[in-house]
């Protein structure tokens, strides 16, 4: 892939940016820290934007006479339209973005599991729902990737963010070209993975890049970048992932000894077993494809979705803990 193509990532400015908590302190995340290379980030406290101040008295959402409320208890401050004039202009100033990382359970920026209370008093909440924020991310961006730093340890999730936001990422340099050409070579470069994840959408997007020179190019990239974001929906799931490898461990597996062949089906049964991971096995594979030279595969981003540095092929991305974590 493309090295120097960086996706576009609001964050909350907590998460390894700036000691803005409530309590004027900040929260480490080691997988941030490992992507601020690779990621341009845009860091952002809406608390702060809004005038509360650092450290400030916390602020909770309250329910009441059936509407919700941003309010802080101990000063009697009800923030709730401050909040939702901040989120609607800065929301509307950032449409060129290819995903979110937000702090979890916050008021603000959460993006579920934020309590709701019934008043401001000392009393248990009674709901859970998003922040005031979170959930004007969510109702602006449906489609991009959207997560919190708490489930980014995930190794499932990681890997869906990180695929989603580079291949979100390179479809905006297919749009700043606006050519059929730089259409197709995306097409054909993503094909495998677009493959992984909907083959039904592949196949609807397949038709729009065959008949793109009967509409303008605005209209055809529209209408491409609609079903990309449809088909990267949700992840894969482990057998399709298996799918895939087999296809094209096809590729190659007439030059292979059969102990090679056997050897690496075998790691397909492990990666189902969840006694290795994804990333392992594209690696073997990987190494067959230079030592080959086989050209239809070296083009492929599913090999290589996101820089090589992020790479955890430790981490157990198996069909055990896959569907868990949508």
């Amino acid at each position: 892939m493309n090295e120097e193509i960086k996706p576009r990532i609001i964050i909350s400015k907590c998460i390894e940016f700036d000691n803005c908590r409530y309590n004027g302190q900040i929260i480490t995340s080691n997988e941030v820290k490992e992507f601020k290379d690779f990621i341009e980030f845009i860091p952002i406290c809406p608390e702060v934007e809004i005038g509360l101040g650092i450290p400030r008295d916390p602020i909770r959402v309250v329910y009441k006479n059936n509407q919700y409320n941003l309010l802080q208890p101990k000063t009697g401050k009800n923030v709730t339209k401050e909040m939702i004039d901040f989120s609607h202009n800065f929301l509307e100033n950032h449409d060129d973005i290819d995903g979110l990382i937000l702090k979890n359970r916050s008021p603000s920026c959460g993006l579920k599991e934020v309590k709701v209370y019934p008043g401001s008093e000392n009393v248990a909440p009674i709901a859970n729902r998003a922040g005031f924020f979170g959930q004007k991310v969510l109702d602006k961006y449906p489609y991009l990737a959207i997560e919190d730093e708490g489930r980014l340890r995930n190794p499932t999730i990681r890997e869906h963010f990180l695929r989603k936001i580079f291949i979100f990422a390179k479809f905006r340099e297919v749009k700043k070209q606006k050519s059929i050409s730089s259409l197709i070579q995306f097409h054909t470069e993503n094909k495998f993975l677009l493959m992984t994840y909907n083959q039904s959408k592949l196949k609807q997007l397949g038709r729009i890049v065959a008949l793109a020179k009967k509409s303008p190019i605005s209209n055809v990239l529209s209408n491409y970048e609609s079903l990309l974001h449809q088909a990267f929906n949700r992840s894969p799931r482990c057998t399709s992932n298996i799918n895939i490898l087999l296809h094209s461990f096809g590729y190659i597996s007439n030059d292979l000894s059969n102990g090679e062949k056997t050897f690496f089906l075998n790691e397909i049964e492990r990666y189902r077993q969840a006694k290795t991971s994804l990333a392992s096995i594209i690696s073997i594979l990987k190494s067959w494809i230079i030592r080959f030279n086989e050209p239809y595969l070296k083009q492929q981003s599913f090999f290589s979705p996101y820089p090589e540095q992020l790479v955890h092929a430790e981490n157990i991305d198996s069909c055990k803990n896959r569907d868990y974590w949508q």
